[in-house]
C-alpha cells in the first residue's frame, strides 16, 4: 500500500525510510569496531563475553530508553540480540584463531586468501552495543 496519494502519510514513510536507512549505516559503522573487537580479544586470548560489561551497558541503554521515552524492555531485547550476535562472531574468531595457531601451513593460506573471515555478518562484521572493552560489546 502506498497510502492511496496522502502525501502526508508518504512524508511519514520518507522520513521512516531516512531513518532506517540511518540505523543500517550506524549498524555497519558499529559492526566494523565490534569486528575489531573480536579480533583483538581472539589475538589476546580474551573470553568472548563479558557478563559484568553486558549488564552494566544494559543498565545504561535502559536508563538512556526511560530518558527517550522508548519502552526499555524493547531495548534490552534488542540489545541482547546484538550482544548475542556479537559474542557468536568473537567466539568464531577465537575458534579461527586457534585453529591457526594449531595448523599454521594450511590456516595460514586460507587467511591470505581472504577466507576465514569468521567475524563478517553480510560483510559486516559483529554488532556491539556502546564502546570500549569487554564481552558483547568490546
Amino acid at each position: 500500500m502506498d497510502g492511496g496519494g496522502d502525501k502526508k502519510l508518504a512524508e511519514y514513510r520518507a522520513s521512516i525510510d531516512n531513518i532506517d536507512a540511518a540505523l543500517v549505516f550506524l549498524l555497519a559503522e558499529r559492526f566494523k569496531i565490534t569486528k575489531q573487537v573480536g579480533a583483538h580479544k581472539a589475538a589476546a586470548g580474551l573470553p568472548p563475553a563479558d557478563p559484568d560489561r553486558e549488564a552494566a551497558q544494559i543498565a545504561r541503554l535502559r536508563d538512556l530508553a526511560q530518558a527517550a521515552n522508548l519502552d526499555p524492555d524493547f531495548c534490552e531485547k534488542f540489545l541482547r540480540f546484538v550482544v548475542s550476535e556479537v559474542i557468536r562472531h568473537h567466539e568464531s574468531s577465537a575458534g579461527a584463531a586457534a585453529s591457526s595457531e594449531s595448523s599454521a601451513g594450511a590456516a595460514g593460506s586460507r587467511h591470505e586468501s581472504g577466507a576465514g573471515n569468521a567475524g563478517s555478518v553480510a560483510g559486516v562484521g559483529a554488532a556491539e552495543p556502546g564502546a570500549g572493552g569487554g564481552g558483547g560489546r568490546g
